[in-house]
């Protein structure tokens, strides 16, 4: 199967949902050579991946990994990552405010791709034991509001694909398919892209494996977050038939607009420290993009409808304290069952 799907990307023509399946099915048994999957991924790159092909990726990642059982609805709050932004961890400090609005967030993430600290690298700098066995993170879930799940730890099948992703040294699929298979399986997703390309790409794809309610977002600045120095741009992907993307500015959050460099990240020791002052009620621009991501997900959430009323709720979970409070409580669970 992965041989015949290597020739037909090289002819550049796009496989259908059932042969890319097939192919990674072969890639995560073992069944598939080295040499066979850096082909794949080479080829695949080169042609451009279709809203088709990454979902039949997908749909065999998903059905591999490791699963995290959860007891309510739940969002992830992620990005693809690649924007070349290097900017702070906002999806991870969304999530916590999002989880102390009342959702429970189920937010699977892994070390830096692009910048110099991901979600798990700043998770792990606060204090928060990242690689638990499902179980403990459904019970951080459950009883927390929120658990991490250590993208490595719950793709087991990824150990085949290792090796020649490093070898051939290009951005491949796998850097998007992330997002896309959270092993607990959450209903609602706020996706970030760094593309508009990848956008449509991407709405298609939820919609194809099906999402109770979600949005994908991008900035026209480029980065993979709804961005407060101009325009972002969201597909809004439920069971309903996908419609056109929209355009949302800072002020339909209540914000102005600012400089895109105030939002830069560090290092993960850096990042912790900046994490904990937000949360901790600091006032800053970098509060306001938190602000702006987490009340999309609020709405992706289906919590409200309108962003300005999300984005007082988002508010109001940092200056009450609750944010805070489930990073603590993550801290101390995570310690617990590790």
């Amino acid at each position: 199967m992965i041989r015949e799907a290597i020739i037909t990307l090289v002819l550049k023509k796009s496989l259908t949902f059932e042969q890319a399946a097939g192919a990674m099915d072969e890639i995560m048994s073992g069944e598939a050579t080295p040499a066979q999957i850096g082909a794949f991924l080479t080829a695949l790159n080169m042609k451009g991946e279709t809203a088709e092909e990454i979902s039949g990726l997908a749909s065999v990642m998903r059905a591999r990994a490791t699963p995290v059982a959860t007891t309510s609805p739940t969002i992830d709050v992620v990005g693809t990552g690649g924007d070349g932004s290097n900017s702070f961890n906002i999806s991870t400090t969304a999530a916590f405010v999002v989880a102390g609005a009342g959702f429970k967030v189920a937010k699977h993430g892994n070390r830096a791709a692009s910048s110099k600290c991901g979600s798990a690298d700043v998770l792990e700098a606060l204090g928060v034991k990242i690689e638990l066995p499902p179980e403990a993170v459904s019970e951080c879930i459950d009883s927390v509001g929120i658990g991490f799940m250590f993208a490595p730890a719950f793709h087991p099948a990824m150990k085949y694909v290792a090796n020649p992703r490093r070898e051939i040294g290009i951005r491949t699929v796998f850097n998007i398919l992330g997002p896309l298979t959270n092993p607990a399986h959450a209903e609602h997703v706020l996706l970030g892209v760094p593309s508009e390309t990848l956008g449509n790409k991407i709405a298609a794809v939820l919609h194809r494996l099906s999402t109770r309610h979600s949005l994908v977002v991008h900035s026209r600045d480029g980065m993979d977050e709804i961005s407060i120095s101009g325009p972002s741009v969201i597909w809004d992907v439920s069971d309903e038939p996908l419609s056109e993307p929209y355009e949302v500015f800072p002020y339909h959050f209540g914000f102005q607009k600012a400089p895109q460099d105030e939002l830069r990240g560090g290092t993960p020791k850096e990042n912790a420290a900046v994490l904990r002052r937000i949360l901790g009620g600091e006032k800053s621009v970098l509060r306001n993009v938190i602000v702006m991501n987490a009340a999309a997900a609020l709405v992706a959430g289906n919590l409200t409808e309108d962003l300005k009323e999300a984005a007082h709720i988002a508010e109001d979970a940092i200056d009450s304290g609750r944010a805070a409070e489930k990073l603590n409580k993550l801290i101390e669970k995570s310690q617990k069952l590790g």
